[in-house]
């Protein structure tokens, strides 16, 4: 009982957010997955999962949680000027760690896991 008037009270708590955002272009095929934390949700599905890139096409799936199979995930990212945190799971070429680590620990503020 309990349970459930929490998530009447606190519905965006309690229900999962993510979106994997796919980019290809010339040279370049980007898959990420970016988990919403505390982002409230219609901010989180009009912004933070529909990037625009010149010249590339981009493609977005909605779901509850990101997919596994990544290389790496910076878990409680801050968006940068804003209040708000996510779950950042990255796929694709394994080495871009080295690059993305380092990013996410000390520009985002979260911490670097990796499988």
């Amino acid at each position: 009982m309990v349970g459930a008037l929490f998530a009447l009270a606190f519905p965006a708590l309690v229900q999962a957010q993510a979106c994997v955002v796919h980019t290809q272009g010339d040279h370049v095929d980007v898959k990420v997955c970016q988990e919403n934390r505390t982002i409230p949700a219609q901010l989180f599905s009009t912004g933070f999962c529909q990037p625009t890139l010149k010249g590339q096409r981009v493609d977005v799936a909605y779901m509850d949680h990101c997919p596994t199979g990544g290389f790496g995930v910076c878990s409680n990212a801050r968006v940068e000027g804003m209040p708000y945190r996510q779950d950042i799971h990255y796929y694709g070429v394994s080495s871009d760690a080295r690059y993305l680590q380092p990013f996410c620990e000390a520009r985002s503020q979260g911490t670097w896991l990796a499988p």
